[in-house]
């Protein structure tokens, strides 16, 4: 058990503390266990650091009726049913009630667990050391639950690592665990959030993305069956397979600068998108990562980075120069090959560019000018205008336009920048949905909708001279 200081940036920066205290496990027999959502950005730094494969066990806490946020107990798979009696009893729930948040949380289980492992078999944990990790322990329910699923199905030792808990959690949970590990345990302690600077929701697009790395790297969920039944599909071009997996930090120089990105390739991709954002946010942009780790569960790389250095940000004019932004999204895009081939190699990935706010503009200035190299184009929020009539009309790439509902000014602006490309063309409205598609659900349409139309149109090409 160990107590340090207790603030985290974000779940990755927990994850990695956490991991720091865990090092002791590594070894061939070690899974790293997550309790989606909030626990797998955490769990995904603890098993790349262990080199451990990662999967997940789904639990759903069982909410007091007028009070969801305290569980009263929790449901997991296989069965599993927890009650917490020292919530229930005070609390005055009904039977009924009970019954009827169950029923509801177990519907909610159900599909979280066809998403998140998309018919793939759970890690078989039978006389494995399992690391079942969380972003945090309030009541201790859902843990509780998770352990019990993990041992039932055959794990030899139990490990819960955790980045905060109340100092009591050895005493509430001491009984299901082999071993606990806890970076930091406050006091006083009121929720799990208040020691997080960002403790935003974990999406499931973001739960997609962890999982399809960790597979990538070769420590996600599989099996034997599951690793011949890859074996026998890949293709002489290793198109199942062949295509190296990476998820790393990228530096690449342009126009006199260095450029630095994120670079996920999931194994077998088949196109590579490129997100070009109109400020120096581009990699670490919530909304962009959302969308890119839809895109890496549906099979494309993305290289996620900032058009502009930090110094540059913060001159505004920067953001709205489009031929220097799409000058070095031009460059970038061009020196993706060799850094592909850095990676690993495979067969050259068919480019797609996803542009937001001003990177629009960006994106399209680069496909007039690479032409046939890039496959198709995204706008999201984008102001298309301002790549100019001259760009807009020598784009060749299909370009799909998607703009808020509620976004009336930008979405005229869109249409009229439509009504200059000579492309196969798009314009998507999302319903209810404002200029950053903060609304719920809507980003999540925007993911589906970039999916559906690189998907489509990235198509296997021949690498550029």
């Amino acid at each position: 058990m160990h107590a340090t200081g207790t603030h985290f940036t974000d779940r990755t920066d927990a994850g990695r503390r956490l991991a720091a205290l865990l090092d002791h496990l590594r070894g061939p027999g070690t899974v790293v266990v997550a309790l989606p959502r909030g626990g797998v950005p955490v769990a995904a730094e603890v098993a790349a650091s262990l080199g451990a494969p990662l999967d997940i066990c789904v639990i759903r806490k069982l909410g007091v009726p007028y009070q969801p946020e305290l569980g009263m107990g929790a449901i997991g798979e296989d069965g599993v049913r927890v009650i917490n009696d020292q919530v229930l009893r005070p609390a005055g729930v009904t039977p009924e009630q009970l019954a009827a948040v169950e029923v509801r949380e177990r519907a909610e289980l159900e599909r979280r667990a066809r998403r998140y492992r998309d018919g793939r078999p759970p890690v078989d944990l039978r006389g494995r050391t399992v690391v079942v990790v969380d972003d945090g322990i309030a009541t201790g329910s859902t843990a509780r639950a998770a352990c019990l699923i993990v041992r039932a199905r055959g794990a030899a030792r139990v490990v819960l690592a955790v980045p905060v808990a109340p100092q009591d959690w050895t005493e509430r949970l001491g009984t299901v665990a082999d071993e606990l590990v806890c970076v930091g345990t406050p006091s006083p302690f009121f929720a799990i959030g208040e020691f997080y600077a960002d403790f935003s929701q974990t999406e499931d697009t973001e739960v997609l993305r962890h999982l399809a790395a960790a597979r990538a790297a070769g420590a996600g969920p599989s099996t034997a069956s599951e690793s011949a039944s890859d074996s026998e599909s890949a293709s002489a071009d290793g198109s199942a397979a062949g295509v190296a997996a990476a998820d790393r930090e990228v530096t690449l120089p342009a126009a006199g600068v260095r450029l630095t990105g994120r670079l996920t390739v999931p194994a077998g991709a088949r196109g590579i998108v490129v997100f070009a954002h109109g400020s120096g946010s581009g990699r670490h942009s919530p909304r962009n990562r959302h969308v890119a780790g839809y895109l890496n569960g549906r099979g494309l790389a993305t290289f996620l980075f900032d058009l502009l250095t930090e110094d540059e940000e913060e001159d505004r004019h920067n953001v709205f120069d489009v031929a220097l932004l799409g000058g070095r999204l031009t460059e970038v895009a061009r020196a993706l090959p060799a850094e592909q081939a850095r990676a690993g190699g495979g067969p050259f990935l068919p480019l797609g560019l996803f542009g937001a706010s001003t990177g629009a503009a960006a994106a399209l200035w680069t496909a007039a000018r690479l032409g046939d190299q890039v496959g198709a184009v995204v706008s999201r929020g984008g102001r298309p205008d301002l790549a100019g009539a001259r760009a807009l009309g020598a784009v060749r790439a299909p370009t799909l336009l998607i703009v808020g509902g509620r976004d009336e000014v930008v979405i005229d602006l869109n249409r009229r920048a439509r009504e200059r490309l000579r492309c196969e063309s798009e314009l998507a409205v999302v319903p209810n949905a404002g200029h950053l598609f903060e609304e719920p659900g809507t980003l999540d349409r925007v993911a589906e909708l970039a999916g559906d139309w690189f998907g489509g149109r990235l198509l296997p090409c021949e690498p550029p001279a």
